[in-house]
């Protein structure tokens, strides 16, 4: 095992000791003896019994229920260790599974067993059965979770069975079509190359796919190659995206990166994980966002009530507006605003081109003739964007991250600025706290770009920060 697995082995262990002997002592206490306080008296004294009779070498400080939990938390961990089914999941193996309940029940079985045999072994007799039933379902969740993040990301909003795959020269029938990665993933096409430029041929598909739908794991089967064109690898490296590549020889790279490699069915197979917004990087984030934002409809409540009936008297309904944009990896979603525009205004925006003021897919008119009188200044301190917390909620958007554009925009991007859909979109950003009111896309890009080179949960808290005092103190982009 390589030095970096084991320490993180080392660290689900101790976080994973930590939960469970907090939850069964809590668990322990306020329900399998909950009110029956004579239960504690008559378990104590069984294992003062107990040790009386086997373990005398022990001190009787030591015979504590509680000491007792944790000692058979650590030794069923070390058990469950040991196993197969209870590792790291691999996502370069083959399965025949795409659900969680094999995974689950596997690991239920285990728990149950061994806490029965323990309550049993220790004379833990005067526990709640209907409790206890129940407890035997809650642990195996709960290392579940903890196997690997894709559960929890699943909860939070990101179903990897939701994402999206496309291939090259990898047929149908092709037993790699098995490996988890591929099978929990839905695929929308597979390409054939012939005796053209094979790399200039996978990036033009993978753009024009891009444009049009969700794409999130590209996979390569490359017949007889051991170099990559070194501007495909970086093109590869900067699509921000999960690449697999099967080859027959191993391929070598020239620029320095983390991958993964396998040897499987006498394949070469090199896994990059460029998607810097997935598994515990996303799970944070998601949680930053859910906690934020919560917070932050709580606190303006006041505000959007009185926008709500502001918006109800100058133009009845609807207030809220839903507006097609495109999402993580082009992921289209409907976002919310307050509607400032008079009905059907986005419908009038090609009539409008000569009065733009702004450059490629961005548009904006001064004194725009569709907004409703009187409700410039929601446009203008971002008020309409509020309700773009519940698309936060959601998992649609992040609160930090570039802003989503209609998905008619697209015709605009090439290999450049297509990366800017590999992060969730936000509702602010480093232009909103730099250059809100830039005319220029690639204004814009840059610091899209910026942002997903540089991205940390530092960057996001330093954003959200600033993002106040820049809508106070500059005009909005009214995007």
């Amino acid at each position: 095992m390589k030095s970096n697995t084991k320490i993180k082995y080392f660290f689900r262990f101790t976080l994973l000791q930590t939960i469970l002997t907090w939850v069964t002592i809590f668990y322990f206490d306020n329900f399998l003896i909950g009110d029956y306080k004579d239960g504690f008296l008559i378990i104590s004294r069984n294992l003062l019994e107990d040790r009386d009779r086997f373990m005398s070498f022990i001190p009787n400080n030591f015979i504590k229920i509680d000491i007792m939990l944790a000692i058979f938390i650590f030794i069923f961990l070390l058990i469950l260790y040991s196993t197969k089914f209870y590792s790291y999941v691999n996502e370069l193996t083959f399965t025949v599974d795409k659900g969680f309940l094999d995974e689950y029940f596997s690991i239920y079985l285990l728990w149950s067993a061994s806490l029965l045999s323990f309550l049993q072994l220790f004379r833990f007799t005067a526990v709640s059965r209907a409790y206890l039933m129940l407890f035997t379902l809650i642990v195996p969740s709960i290392l579940v979770i903890f196997r690997n993040s894709q559960f929890l990301s699943s909860l939070l909003g990101r179903n990897i069975t939701s994402e999206n795959f496309i291939s090259f020269n990898l047929e149908e029938t092709s037993i790699f079509n098995e490996l988890r990665l591929l099978k929990f993933r839905q695929k929308i096409s597979n390409f054939e190359y012939g005796s053209e430029n094979k790399f200039d041929f996978i990036k033009k598909n993978i753009e024009e796919v891009n444009k049009k739908e969700q794409l999130n794991l590209v996979v390569i089967n490359f017949i007889d190659l051991e170099n990559l064109d070194i501007d495909f690898e970086k093109y590869l490296l900067n699509l921000n995206k999960k690449i697999l590549l099967i080859g027959n020889n191993p391929i070598r790279f020239e620029t320095n990166f983390y991958y993964r490699n396998e040897q499987l069915n006498n394949k070469y197979l090199i896994y990059i994980n460029n998607d810097i917004q997935y598994g515990s990087s996303y799970i944070i984030k998601r949680f930053l966002d859910i906690v934020i934002s919560i917070f932050a409809l709580f606190l303006l409540s006041p505000l959007i009530v009185f926008v709500s009936l502001l918006i109800f008297a100058k133009s009845g309904v609807p207030i809220l507006i839903k507006q097609t944009r495109v999402g993580l990896h082009g992921n289209n979603f409907s976002m919310y605003k307050f509607r400032t525009m008079k009905v059907g205004s986005h419908d009038e925006r090609g009539n409008l081109n000569d009065l733009n003021q702004k450059s490629g897919p961005l548009f904006k008119i001064e004194n725009d003739p569709r907004i409703i009188e009187g409700l410039g200044f929601i446009r203008k301190f971002s008020i309409d964007e509020i309700p773009q917390f519940l698309n936060v909620i959601k998992g649609d958007m992040s609160i930090v991250g570039p802003r989503p554009l209609f998905p008619e925009d697209s015709k605009h991007y090439d290999s450049v600025f297509i990366r800017r859909l590999n992060v969730l979109p936000g509702i602010t950003g480093l232009l909103q706290i730099n250059e809100r009111n830039t005319d220029d896309f690639l204004i814009w890009h840059k610091y899209d770009v910026e942002y997903i080179d540089n991205w940390s949960l530092y960057l996001d808290l330093k954003i959200i920060i600033k993002t106040p005092k820049s809508i106070l103190f500059r005009n909005n982009t009214g995007l």
